[in-house]
């Protein structure tokens, strides 16, 4: 028995490590069963988080159909007008489980599953958990139809593999997804970055972007730099698969200095723990003033990312005078294709004609302390670690209820809290008030907002300047399809536009004599979609009621008559 035991454990932990090396390559099929085509790849960088899976194309359509990869049950199901819209979950017995995500819909079987409890709940976005017995599948079964729900920005299947134990999304590509690819990525810029006060290039201290040429032997030579001190280097790069046009993420990056390896990293797993670690690894300031993306071939403060493999200094380069450096920045795709970036660099300590002028100001963050400042009659608390680093803040009060909490190209780890005075306005209006963000493009933007007697309160990780706006105008409610008063017998669906112009659609809630009813919630669209499968009717007459509340309070109730012909309840209608 206790050789047994042995035999047992040294099998569980000899799967555990094959699991770590090697994935299974022929275990899953494709997802769909057209050519493959990605419209993005696995840890593709997204500005605020690293891409969980790999985007397929299906042909600029809706309504193809998704398969399940293998065998296993549907072990959750979400629904969300934003996210992975309508996404399913698949358990394996090998250890794995696939995600489904933006479908139009499910199949007969799930849809009549998700519609019983979305019923029971009275709520379009739900999220069930299913027994491993209630929804088995098998190899190829039909699950759901491809769709652009939630945050897509067009037609596609996203699909991921995932360690079921820990729920770590792993490159798909490693499980067998084939997708022609023939060309190496596209290196498109080259900066280099100051990281010590003594530190210089090219006789300056701020980033700097360096030219390069294409050699007749299909590398990159850079410009030649001096510097002195610590310095790192950044790109800009992007990859293409062969048939797609679609700008998307390479795979891995490493970095070497005269031959020896610097720093690696690759993007085969990673932690959704860590994803938000993304804003230490590019260039943040130039992404949030230029809307893209440069990462940095070096670890910065606070980057606690574990996609790196080999690293020396994290990937900072000393510079000393009357040295010469050959720095080589090789880019790969996961078939191999690479592309390289060779900079030569001269250590010369040359004078300093672009310093940085570090801005000192009362209010110094403590990275590892918790940090509470006050500007004119509001506060702002930073909790321990909410920062990636030590630093001083641009704290002012704007007047007429408006205040700056720095700058909104520096990132944050965690949410603050800021705390806005209102006691200067009346009682009566504070309903309709909030706290708001100056988006980009100088436009308020809402923040939920806590109330309480003369505070308003709002956790957030934005940085910028906020106001206290008041939202006294209701949602607007239209019917799209149809109109008051109109025979609708041969209708599919109810179709209405919800909008409202500033502090946005909290809630909604829909009737059909007095009987609420699923309308599915279509923000890209601003758009209420009621299917009539999902009632029969007794009488011909109805009465249909949507009641629309923004995020103030601000409500609009929409009333209108339609007629129907009466029809025979239909198995698995709803009640």
């Amino acid at each position: 028995m206790r050789l047994f035991h042995f035999a047992l454990a040294f099998l569980v932990i000899s799967a555990s490590f094959a699991q770590q090396q090697a994935y299974p390559d022929d275990y899953f099929r494709a997802p769909l069963d057209i050519p493959l085509l990605t419209s993005g790849t696995f840890g593709e960088l997204r500005g605020s988080h690293f891409h969980a899976g790999t985007d397929l194309k299906t042909q600029q359509r809706e309504g193809l159909k998704a398969y399940a990869a293998a065998d296993g049950y549907i072990s959750a199901i979400k629904i969300s007008p934003w996210g992975y819209g309508k996404v399913l979950y698949i358990t394996h017995p090998n250890g794995y489980t696939t995600v489904y995500a933006h479908l139009k819909k499910f199949n007969t079987v799930i849809e009549a599953y998700v519609k019983k409890q979305q019923y029971e709940k009275e709520s379009f976005s739900i999220e069930i958990s299913p027994d491993a017995s209630e929804l088995p599948v098998k190899k190829g079964d039909v699950i759901a139809y491809t769709g652009n729900t939630g945050s897509s920005g067009g037609p596609h299947l996203h699909f991921e593999i995932r360690d079921t134990e820990t729920e770590k999304p792993i490159n798909p590509f490693f499980f067998g997804l084939k997708v022609k690819d023939t060309q190496a990525p596209v290196i498109q810029g080259l900066y280099a970055y100051s990281l010590s006060d003594s530190t210089r290039v090219n006789q300056s201290q701020h980033p700097l972007p360096i030219r390069f040429s294409r050699q007749p032997d299909g590398t990159l030579l850079a410009d030649g730099i001096t510097a002195f001190g610590d310095i790192g280097f950044g790109i800009r790069t992007y990859d293409r698969q062969d048939l797609s046009y679609n700008k998307n993420g390479a795979y891995s990056v490493q970095l070497s200095v005269n031959g020896n390896a610097r720093l690696s990293y690759d993007f085969r797993t990673f932690s959704f723990a860590e994803t938000r670690y993304i804003k230490t690894m590019i260039d943040y300031s130039h992404y949030v003033r230029q809307r893209q993306i440069v990462q940095k071939c070096f670890i910065d403060t606070g980057n606690r990312l574990s996609i790196y493999g080999r690293q020396h200094q994290n990937g900072i380069i000393h510079i000393e005078e009357g040295s010469q450096y050959n720095v080589l920045i090789e880019v790969s795709d996961f078939e191999g294709n690479s592309s390289t970036l060779q900079i030569p660099v001269s250590g010369k300590k040359e004078d300093i004609r672009q310093p940085v002028k570090k801005e000192i100001t009362p209010y110094h963050l403590r990275k590892n302390r918790d940090n509470i400042y006050t500007i004119g009659k509001n506060t702002v608390f930073f909790p321990a670690n909410s920062s990636y680093g030590d630093l001083y803040l641009d704290l002012e009060d704007l007047g007429n209820g408006s205040c700056r909490v720095h700058h909104p190209e520096i990132p944050l780890h965690d949410n603050y809290t800021l705390t806005m005075d209102v006691s200067e306005y009346p009682e009566g209006e504070r309903k309709q008030l909030f706290i708001a963000h100056t988006d980009s493009r100088g436009r308020p933007a809402y923040r939920k907002t806590y109330k309480r007697g003369n505070s308003f309160s709002t956790h957030t990780r934005d940085l910028g300047v906020f106001s206290i706006v008041k939202d006294s105008t209701p949602p607007r409610v239209t019917p799209v399809n149809f109109k008051n008063k109109q025979w609708l017998s041969n209708y599919h669906s109810l179709k209405i536009k919800i909008t409202d112009d500033l502090s946005g659609i909290d809630t909604y809630r829909a009737t059909i004599n007095g009987k609420w009813i699923l309308m599915e919630y279509e923000p890209k669209q601003n758009m209420l979609t009621y299917d009539f499968e999902d009632m029969s009717f007794d009488e011909s007459k109805q009465q249909l009621e949507v009641v629309v509340t923004d995020n103030v309070g601000n409500s609009t109730t929409f009333n209108a008559t339609f007629y129907r012909a009466k029809k025979t309840k239909n198995p698995g209608a709803r009640p």
